[in-house]
């Protein structure tokens, strides 16, 4: 026990702490001043200030510098027990949640974000950067492309990790309900309101609030969220006070929001204030290099649900993978997979344990965009990089592919600066791997 800063802080120095409690008065400081030098040095550990001269301004001053509580005197042996306790249980979870965040960032596939194109790698990174703050957060892309993911991620990476994650899709909810699931409401506002009810804004009280497709929010619904994104402070329908709320947006949408805003579906003061960050998701269609990936993840989990034997997929069942358009993204990509392990007749699939959809599909055997003003040597370049991209740095793949003999890629490779991650002495041990994905069989 210490009996004043100066000795507080030398003990904290001399050994790590799960939890502190501080009185507000001290000799040499005080309780404030005790609370920001633990979160400076030790963010980790929890802290809970105790008082007999409580004020609604200190209080509000000891939460923004990060206790965990704020409790008056006098007060009991077992409310003291029960703080501490959750005081623990709340640093133990923060903890789970970084091993978890590392797991998943080792594995290769950060946030369980399944892609090695580009565009997905630049998200992952947008995540690690943007999650940490409280910056409103605008998900853009098509049904199926992970944007509910992306959400999840910001949330769990962030510091209100700990605290509520609140979804609501605004186009699944008639537009005259939406207000009082949004905002609340006070008994008698309305016929049947026969109870006070908190809205899911003061249910995502400290953490977060996912307004997903918020462009079909009705217009005087989005000022009045403006207004509260603006004040940090919200009423219930039918009420007269005002209650301040503390909570992190994420927005998402499949539509075009410069579309949405020239048509006035979307509040374009609205737009700025929920877009400070914005992601925009690729379809699975811009992005067919991450099929083979997400193709193996899937067969991996279904085999392992389905405690079926497949040891992988045929070439000609992946090739119609590969041609086929995806509409419903990496969603309908899931379904197909799901669908082919449960028909599967043989150890691996087979075309025509794929669903209808990808035999009936009217694709282009050839869809490949020149990009223009290139020369043949530039594009001749571009489609070994490209290749050898898709191929994890695969010689073998990449030459088979392209039709080249190998001492023709080498030599093409060398001219065009290139590199792969298969050496000219490995590459005849490519031979020896099986052409098919593979997936472990339980």
């Amino acid at each position: 026990m210490a009996r004043s800063v100066g000795e507080a802080t030398a003990l904290l120095q001399s050994r790590p702490f799960d939890l502190v409690f501080t009185d507000l008065r001290l000799p040499d400081s005080d309780g404030i001043d005790l609370l920001t030098r633990v979160k400076t040095d030790t963010p980790e550990t929890q802290v809970i200030v105790m008082t007999a001269h409580g004020s609604v301004e200190i209080t509000i001053e000891a939460i923004k510098r990060g206790a965990y509580y704020y409790v008056e005197k006098p007060f009991t042996p077992d409310q003291v027990l029960m703080l501490a306790e959750r005081a623990i249980q709340f640093s133990a979870i923060k903890r789970e949640n970084q091993t978890l965040r590392d797991a998943l960032s080792d594995d290769g596939d950060a946030f369980g974000i399944i892609g090695r194109n580009t565009r997905m790698r630049q998200i992952n990174e947008t995540i690690r950067t943007a999650a940490p703050s409280d910056a409103a957060v605008l998900v853009e892309g098509e049904s199926g492309t992970g944007k509910e993911l992306i959400a999840t991620a910001l949330h769990m990476q962030s510091n209100r990790a700990a605290r509520p994650f609140i979804r609501i899709n605004c186009a699944a909810i008639p537009h005259e309900l939406i207000e009082s699931e949004l905002f609340g409401y006070k008994k008698g506002a309305f016929t049947g309101a026969d109870r006070d009810k908190r809205g899911l804004i003061e249910a995502a009280e400290g953490g977060t609030l996912l307004l997903d497709e918020i462009a079909e929010m009705p217009s005087h619904l989005q000022t009045k969220l403006l207004r509260v994104l603006q004040e940090r402070k919200l009423r219930r329908l039918g009420g007269e006070q005002e209650t301040e709320v503390d909570f992190r947006l994420i927005s998402s949408t499949n539509r075009d929001t410069a579309q949405m805003i020239l048509d006035g579906t979307l509040r374009k003061d609205l737009y700025f204030r929920i877009s400070t960050i914005k992601i925009k998701v690729l379809p699975l269609r811009e992005r067919l290099d991450d099929v083979a990936l997400l193709t193996e993840r899937f067969l991996q989990r279904y085999v392992e649900q389905y405690k079926r034997r497949i040891r992988g997929i045929s070439q000609a069942a992946f090739t119609l993978l590969t041609r086929y358009d995806w509409p419903g993204n990496v969603r309908e990509l899931e379904g197909v997979i799901e669908h082919a392990v449960l028909f599967a007749r043989e150890d691996q699939l087979m075309p025509e344990d794929l669903p209808e959809q990808l035999h009936t599909a009217q694709v282009s055997t050839f869809r490949c965009v020149i990009p223009p003003y290139l020369t043949m040597e530039e594009i001749e370049r571009e489609a070994i990089a490209q290749t050898l991209e898709r191929t994890s740095g695969n010689i073998k793949k990449t030459a088979e592919i392209l039709d080249y003999h190998r001492p023709t890629l080498y030599r093409k490779l060398k001219k065009f600066g290139l590199k792969s991650d298969t050496r000219p002495a490995e590459s005849d041990a490519a031979d020896d791997k099986p052409e098919s994905l593979k997936a472990s069989a339980t």
